[in-house]
């Protein structure tokens, strides 16, 4: 799965989601991507399934890009913890995403095949998104 080789800051504050996607909001490496519709976060191993799905469904052919990456540390107290005693370890890793955000891309494969990859894809994430084609 996916996570930090390292951190300069282990544990981070949640933080908020406001405003749209400006930066990795277009189609950079395929010809076929998926776009976030909505905030939210992405954990590693949504992300994993996403992957495992596309590359599944393309039958190992084309190419798949991950366009986000989970850096951000999420942390959780033990169940059945009394309050206080400092901030809980570190749980799982996600990515950030906001609406506009291009999740994943797909080239080499025919549009329908990729169409149908993404589909997928899409149910595995937590977030609506759609299916966009690079415009030349």
């Amino acid at each position: 799965m996916l996570m930090p080789k390292r951190l300069k800051h282990p544990k981070q504050h949640r933080g908020r989601m406001r405003g749209l996607a400006y930066r990795g909001s277009t189609i950079a490496f395929g010809e076929y991507g998926l776009q976030a519709l909505e905030p939210g976060w992405i954990n590693s191993r949504q992300i994993e399934a996403a992957r495992v799905a596309m590359t599944r469904h393309a039958r190992r052919g084309g190419k798949v890009w991950i366009r986000i990456f989970p850096d951000k540390p999420v942390s959780q107290k033990p169940a059945e913890t009394r309050m206080g005693k400092g901030k809980g370890a570190v749980e799982l890793y996600v990515a950030v995403v906001k609406p506009g955000r291009m999740m994943f891309e797909m080239g080499g494969v025919p549009e329908d095949l990729a169409r149908e990859a993404m589909r997928l894809a899409a149910h595995k994430l937590p977030v609506k998104t759609k299916f966009v084609r690079r415009e030349d």
